[in-house]
This record gives C-alpha cells, sequence and structure tokens, in this order.
C-alpha cells in the first residue's frame, strides 16, 4: 500500500511539474525577443529582398560569361528520296540523299570583345551587391536609431504624465483643504490632458519606428520585440580629406559604376568588331543514281548596305552616359561627406553643451520647483513650467545623440564602409 501511494504521490508531482513547465514555455514563448544593433543587420542581410535582388544580378552576370565564352553550334542538314534514272532507262533506283554540315567561326577581336564586356558586367554586379548591402545596413542603423529616439520619447512622455497625475492630486487637495482655488485645479487638468496627449503621439511614433524596422528585416523580428543597444558615443574631430579620398577609392558605387563605364567601352568595341561577319564553313555530301559527290564551301555575308552603325552609336551612348553618371555619383559621395561630417560635428557640440551643463541646470530647477510647490513659496505656473523645461531638455538630449547616431551611419554609407 505504501509503494502505491509512493507511486500515486510521483505522478501527482510529475504532473504539476509539467503544468509549470508548460507555464514557464509559455512565459518564453509570449515574452519578447531581444535584438541588439548586430543582430537586426544580420538578419535584415540575410532576409531582405534587395539582397535577394542583387543576389540574382549576380548570377545572372556569371550565366552571361558563360555565354559570353560558348562557341558557335554546328547545324546538320540531310536529305533522302528514291531516285531512279529514267532517260536512258537503265533499270537503276536507289535512295538518294544528301548531308550537309555547317559550322560558323566566329571573329576572334568580337569574341574577345563580347567575353570582356560579359567579365566587366560580372565585376560591376559583385560591387552591386556590396553597395546593396552597404545602403541595407546605413537603413538598419539609421531605423535603429529612430527606435531608440522613440522609446526615450515615449518613456518620457510617461513618466511627464505621471508626475503632472501627481501634482493634480496634491492640487486638488489643496482645493480641498481651501489652500488653492478650483482654477489651479483646471490648470492642473489641462496639463494632464496635454501629458496624455503627449503619451499618445510618443506611442504612435514608437509604432511607426518599430514597423520600419520589422519592413527592414522581411518582417524577421516578428510582431513583439524589443531591442537593446545605445547611440553612438561622440567622436574625435573627422578629416573630410582622407573621408572623401577614401570614398573615391573604395566605394561600391564608384566601383559599380566604373565597371558599367568599360562594359559600355567594351561594347562600343564589340558592336565595331561585328561590321565583319561570321563566316560558316559547309561541308556536303551528296549521292545520287549516277552520281556521288563531296564538296565543301564557305558562306559569308557581305555588309555593303549596313555595317551596324545605329548599334555602334547605340553603344557609344550608353558609354557617354555610364561616364557621365560615374561624375555624378562621385560628386554627389563628395557633398554627401561633407555634409554628415558637419552634422555629426554640430550634433557632437550639442551634446557637449548638455552634458557640460543645461542637463543638471535643468533637473535642479526643476527640484527647486517642486520644494517650493510643496512649500507654497512657488505657483503651480512655476512648477508646470519647471517640468515642461525639464522634459523638452532631456528629449533634446536625446535628440541631439540620435542626430549624431544617424549622421555617422550617413557618414558610413557615403564613405563606403565603417569609420
Amino acid at each position: 500500500m505504501s509503494h502505491r501511494l509512493m507511486v500515486w504521490l510521483g505522478l501527482v508531482t510529475s504532473g504539476f511539474a509539467l503544468l509549470g513547465l508548460g507555464r514557464d514555455v509559455y512565459a518564453d514563448d509570449t515574452s519578447p525577443t531581444t535584438f541588439t544593433l548586430s543582430a537586426v543587420m544580420e538578419l535584415a542581410l540575410e532576409r531582405n529582398p534587395a539582397v535577394a535582388g542583387a543576389q540574382g544580378l549576380l548570377k545572372q552576370s556569371r550565366g552571361q560569361v558563360v555565354a559570353a565564352g560558348a562557341y558557335p553550334n554546328p547545324s546538320i542538314t540531310g536529305t533522302a528520296g528514291r531516285g531512279a534514272i529514267r532517260d536512258p532507262s537503265t533499270g537503276v533506283s536507289i535512295i538518294e540523299r544528301t548531308v550537309t554540315v555547317e559550322q560558323p567561326l566566329e571573329w576572334t577581336a568580337k569574341r574577345r570583345a563580347r567575353q570582356q564586356a560579359a567579365e566587366t558586367g560580372l565585376a560591376g554586379a559583385a560591387a552591386g551587391l556590396d553597395e546593396t548591402r552597404l545602403n541595407l545596413l546605413a537603413d538598419v542603423k539609421t531605423a535603429f536609431y529612430h527606435l531608440l529616439l522613440a522609446q526615450r520619447d515615449a518613456e518620457l512622455a510617461s513618466q511627464n504624465l505621471t508626475i503632472v497625475e501627481e501634482v493634480l492630486r496634491t492640487v486638488n487637495l489643496r482645493v480641498t483643504a481651501g489652500e488653492a482655488t478650483s482654477f489651479e485645479a483646471m490648470k492642473a487638468t489641462v496639463e494632464v490632458q496635454k501629458a496624455k496627449k503627449d503619451v499618445a503621439r510618443a506611442q504612435n511614433g514608437l509604432q511607426v519606428a518599430r514597423t520600419r524596422l520589422n519592413t527592414l528585416t522581411a518582417g524577421g523580428l516578428g510582431k513583439h520585440f524589443a531591442i537593446q543597444g545605445d547611440f553612438q558615443p561622440p567622436r574625435e574631430p573627422l578629416d573630410i580629406e582622407g573621408l572623401i579620398a577614401r570614398a573615391l577609392d573604395q566605394h561600391p558605387t564608384l566601383r559599380r559604376l566604373t565597371k558599367q563605364s568599360e562594359q559600355a567601352a567594351y561594347s562600343v568595341a564589340l558592336e565595331r568588331e561585328s561590321r565583319i561577319p561570321n563566316i560558316v564553313v559547309q561541308g556536303q555530301y551528296h549521292r545520287e543514281a549516277g552520281d556521288e559527290s563531296v564538296t565543301a564551301g564557305l558562306s559569308v555575308p557581305l555588309p555593303l548596305w549596313y555595317r551596324r552603325q545605329g548599334e555602334i552609336e547605340s553603344a557609344l551612348g550608353a558609354k557617354y552616359r555610364a561616364e557621365a553618371e560615374r561624375l555624378r555619383a562621385r560628386n554627389d559621395l563628395e557633398q554627401a561627406i561633407t555634409q554628415y561630417v558637419q552634422e555629426a560635428q554640430t550634433a557632437t557640440e550639442q551634446i557637449h553643451v548638455f552634458e557640460t551643463g543645461l542637463l543638471k541646470q535643468a533637473e535642479r530647477t526643476l527640484e527647486i520647483a517642486r520644494s517650493s510647490f510643496r512649500q507654497g513659496a512657488a505657483s503651480l505656473l512655476d512648477l508646470l513650467d519647471s517640468q515642461r523645461s525639464f522634459r523638452q531638455t532631456q528629449l533634446e538630449y536625446a535628440q541631439a545623440r540620435a542626430e549624431l547616431s544617424i549622421a555617422l551611419s550617413h557618414l558610413e554609407r557615403a564613405v563606403g564602409g565603417p569609420l
């Protein structure tokens, strides 16, 4: 009996343990997954369709290289039918047949130009893949920092609502005790309504920022997720000339456009070489009643009326357009680097102002206003003004840090890699 009781107790205990485990698993399933910036970037590179599109273009270019190196296929033509000698009649009757073999021979210079154009296109596609990844990572970083700012805005709005609600309760107690007028209660109520409106605005902005970041990962973050990280710290003064030189040397956009220009030049050479037509070597075996022959010959098209003037002109136009696009991209990169360096320096200066006194001053002012309001030495308006000033200072500080991080992210995109 005791043995059965022990088994029964063991089963019951195991059941409760399983139920507890189920609750733990359920809790883990419902808890949001936390992502760092590096994890979000890896997920974006893995799932974003822009990367898949660039990889598809690279694969297509590899196929074009294979096609450019292929030799023309030969062709075989055969005919057969019964034939006989009728005049004079000899009684001979056989199966007459003709077999023709043709092999096109491509002009060597034309084949070489086509291969060079395809190989250059492959290099351009590889640079395009690097460019796509660079732009995607910059967009992910920007969205990540926007989400951090939106979270900070929502936190400040929630804290402000809690504080003004406490102020409203204090004012209502004073009105009840006859130490304050109902007008002050009305002002505090209006301030609470404004704080609730700010909370709603901040929550909407937070949801938009979350959706934007999740979109860059093609929904890989899920509906419920959290992020962990901080803004980038201020940096030492940036060397504009050095960054511009680095961008002109390594930026994938310039590499892609350079390869496009080279590919267009090879296309021009291909069209010019194509003015010399391909020849076709022919061999034929013919058997008929009373005759048998083996012949060989050449087929050469004669470019008398048209010598690909239109194709050459079109290829030249593509070459000029590619060169102009490369020059425009180079100028845009120089302008972007100068702009983002200036934005980063401005944000760094603002952060320095906040951290060297403005934050402490706003916090100290709010503490004095709260203490004075409790003692009756300060009015409700003074307290609310101090609270608004403190919240605005905190928000502007977070905005300055976000602007620095976003400017550095844009600068990395303009330079072509991490700083």
